[in-house]
């Protein structure tokens, strides 16, 4: 599926945002809404995603059409970054392990923060990357295609 990039890049924005109250607050429960927010853009994609969506109804229509389209790949690989460091923040800040809260909304907060104001996508640069690890993993015959 092709994508607006302005969609993932207006989500890392909100995600940010989010993100810099969960460092202000320790907010465990913020947090894991954050990660729910993630979850659901990898697993059903961002057609689907909760900040996609308000993008989609509220911001698009007032957007001129986007010069061009991306694949959904790289960024819903991206989101999945997100959820996993989401989710370990989660459970750092759930379980009182604080500093592991912290420093996993931080990493996440970074990576967002890149793509909300200078448009690079870390876990997009990331994904190419994963899939040539992958391919070669596959192709030596380590793990099942």
């Amino acid at each position: 599926m092709q994508v607006d990039p302005r969609g993932p890049r207006f989500g890392a924005y909100v995600t940010t945002v989010v993100l810099v109250v969960v460092l202000v607050t320790g907010s465990w429960a913020l947090l894991a809404a954050q990660a729910v927010v993630f979850a659901i853009a990898t697993s059903l994609g961002l057609r689907y995603a909760p900040y996609g969506l308000v993008f989609k109804v509220l911001i698009r229509p007032r957007l001129a059409p986007p010069r061009e389209l991306e694949d959904e790949a790289a960024p819903r690989f991206a989101q999945g970054v997100g959820f996993a460091f989401a989710l370990l923040g989660t459970a750092g800040y759930a379980t009182g392990t604080t500093w592991l809260g912290i420093g996993a909304t931080a990493l996440a907060l970074a990576a967002a923060f890149l793509n909300a104001a200078f448009g690079f996508c870390l876990g997009c640069e990331m994904y190419p990357l994963f899939r040539r690890i992958t391919a070669k993993v596959r192709s030596e015959g380590k793990v099942p295609a």
